[in-house]
């Protein structure tokens, strides 16, 4: 391998997978390649729903060995969950699934101390009924957070493990709803108010900062020469994932698909109007200073729940079924909270078609089309929400994620927004966890240098709008009066 060319692993950790991927960077180069998956298997208790975070720390350990020699390792997951640690560092149960339904009401609770549009004005974030201030809330009275010494977000708690050090990534930390987006630190005064004590999180990090050396125990079990530094990436996926969008100006809209979709742009401040709070979006943060403006849709769990409670069919065939289906019969609210838990979702979907007085998708084509339709709906109302809200006009919309080999989502997109969709990388996240990485050790430059290199060296495709834009109108306004 030449001299001018590293490896990076790249641990990202999915709501229903992980795995960890080795990227190799180099001034004209960025080859990404899988070294092992393992399965993220959430496990029902008496006590609610879990993440089995040891299964998961076990399949990054045999990633790692999978993947050899690496001159970093990064850690991306989904963002709010966390463990508690006691006062000698050891995990005190598994950490909590966001899905879990101890933080029902527990909105309300906050509300009554800090009113939503306050809340919103200091932090900038969603209403989200697991965001972790709702879920720190939720545990106040309980016996596990009153002997915890520490808390680490999952990407922190891995990297813990592996290192022996305890930091909280900044971008992560961003979705805790405790973080002011202007000052891009903890606000003080919220928490205080609250009652949530945020001496519990270790230092703040930045992408790019080190995050420790693996420890001799890991590199023992991964057969890992030392030393091998852990670098700290942007920690929430989709940080990563826009870290990754191979955009050649200002002027794009992102939606990262997936489970979830997170459409938005990429802003230089946060937009923290009462417009934009009603409109429900978000402001993360992001790579260098960024502000990811963004609406968490429902995304392809939608489908998945679906697929799942179909006994997994042929996907391909699916979707060339519902390709062939008539659009937009039917639409649903890919946002509305009723569709957030799993189970029974085919019936909750016709259900939803009913109650409005739409026609009732009966065959599972019909019902497939009805999910993409309304994410390809959903995703045009967000991309015109934010250019409204943020002042912010787009000429191109780029989807990167799982959601990129879904060709009729796609297409469907570009339809909705009446415009160009560029798809890809499907590998967003794990590219831009390696991006960062190899930025850190010189192999890179800025974001702009790092979307060039994406663009040169990842396969994309594009997509331009067709069909009858009245249509989408149509079927928007019927979403919205309906």
């Amino acid at each position: 391998m030449s001299e001018h060319v590293k490896s990076f692993a790249a641990v990202d950790l999915g709501a229903s997978s992980g795995r960890v991927m080795v990227g190799r960077v180099g001034p004209a180069a960025l080859e990404l390649t899988e070294a092992h998956r393992f399965p993220n298997r959430p496990v029902r208790v008496p006590e609610g729903l879990r993440w089995d975070i040891l299964s998961l720390y076990a399949g990054v350990l045999d990633g790692l060995r999978a993947a050899g020699q690496v001159d970093s390792v990064g850690i991306d997951s989904w963002a709010v969950d966390y463990g508690l640690l006691d006062a000698d560092g050891a995990l005190l149960g598994n950490p909590v699934h966001y899905r879990d339904a101890r933080t029902e009401g527990v909105a309300e609770k906050v509300w009554a101390t800090v009113p939503p549009a306050e809340l919103y004005a200091t932090t900038g974030l969603q209403y989200a009924p697991f965001n972790t201030l709702y879920q720190l809330t939720a545990a106040r009275s309980t016996a596990q957070l009153a002997a915890a010494e520490r808390l680490l977000l999952i990407p922190d708690l891995l990297a813990y493990w592996l290192t022996g050090e305890a930091g909280t990534e900044i971008t992560n930390a961003s979705t805790t709803q405790l973080i002011d987006p202007r000052t891009r630190d903890w606000s003080h005064d919220l928490a205080d108010r609250l009652g949530i004590d945020l001496t519990l999180f270790a230092p703040l990090r930045q992408p790019g900062d080190p995050a420790g050396l693996l420890l001799p125990r890991v590199l023992e079990e991964t057969g890992l020469r030392g030393p091998v530094p852990v670098t700290t990436v942007g920690s929430h996926d989709t940080a990563s994932a826009v870290a990754a969008v191979p955009a050649a100006g200002e002027r794009f809209a992102y939606i990262c698909t997936g489970t979830w979709s997170l459409a938005g742009l990429e802003l230089e401040r946060p937009v923290l109007t009462e417009a934009s709070r009603a409109a429900n979006f978000t402001n993360e943060l992001g790579l260098d200073g960024t502000v990811r403006h963004l609406r968490n849709i429902m995304g392809l769990w939608l489908l998945q729940e679906c697929v799942r409670e179909w006994g997994r069919p042929d996907l391909g065939e699916l979707l060339r079924a519902a390709a062939e289906v008539p659009a937009l019969r039917s639409v649903v609210d890919a946002g509305d909270a009723a569709f957030l838990a799993p189970g029974r979702m085919p019936d909750r979907i016709t259900d939803a078609c009913r109650e409005s007085g739409q026609p009732v998708p009966e065959s599972r084509a019909e019902i497939t089309r009805c999910i993409l339709d309304s994410l390809a709906l959903a995703h045009r109302r967000a991309i015109r929400e934010a250019e409204a809200l943020a002042d912010h006009p787009v000429d191109v919309v780029h989807i990167v994620g799982g959601g990129t080999r879904n060709e009729l989502l796609c297409q469907l997109t570009a339809d909705a927004c009446g415009l160009r969709v560029v798809a890809g990388p499907a590998e967003a996240a794990a590219l831009g966890n390696v991006l960062v990485q190899a930025r850190a050790h010189g192999l890179v430059g800025d974001r702009t240098s790092m979307r060039r290199l994406l663009a040169r060296t990842q396969p994309l495709r594009r997509y331009e709008p067709r069909g009858d834009a009245a249509a989408w109108r149509a079927a928007e306004d019927r979403l919205t009066l309906g």
